[in-house]
């Protein structure tokens, strides 16, 4: 006689994205958790810093390299936002609108660096998981500018390399 469970309905994609949700919810638990010192005086407080992005590469990576410094591998990529304008419980056929966004994402982390500089090619279908990097620059112009960028840990790839393809 053989039972069955909740978690043997699901297909092996479920239960792997179960099981990445589970750690995650893990991961944040163990962020928010504060710390002391030993004589009580000092409490460090933890926090978090995650970002998930789900779009496409909007241009081929390049590698730089700044002198005495580790390269990196900077590219693009677009995330899409769509919404229907309109009550939806009354008018279901409303116009749909949609806001792409572009980010800057750059990797530092040595093997992944390069394979996000050998892989990634422009319009994949890609998955970037990282923090969130806040910055000044001056501009050719002399002009201080701020910039904000994704610094990847991890990249998952979903299609195939659109280069081969053509």
């Amino acid at each position: 006689m053989s039972f069955v469970t909740p978690g043997s309905l699901k297909s092996p994609r479920v239960r792997s994205a179960d099981k990445m949700l589970r750690s995650a919810s893990s991961q944040i638990l163990r962020q928010v958790v504060r710390y002391s010192s030993t004589d009580g005086s000092l409490i460090l407080e933890r926090s978090i810093n995650r970002v998930q992005l789900l779009g496409r590469v909007g241009q081929e990576p390049v590698m730089r390299q700044v002198e005495g410094r580790n390269p990196v591998t900077i590219f693009s990529m677009a995330t899409n936002e769509m919404w229907r304008s309109g009550d939806e419980e009354t008018s279901p056929t409303g116009d749909i609108s949609q806001k792409t966004t572009w980010h800057r994402v750059s990797v530092f982390k040595p093997g992944l660096r390069d394979i996000a500089y050998q892989y990634v090619k422009k319009g994949a279908r890609i998955i970037v998981e990282g923090k969130l990097d806040y910055g000044e620059y001056v501009d050719k112009n002399q002009v201080r500018r701020q910039a904000t960028t994704i610094i990847a840990d991890n990249i998952v790839f979903l299609t195939d390399n659109v280069r081969d393809r053509t």
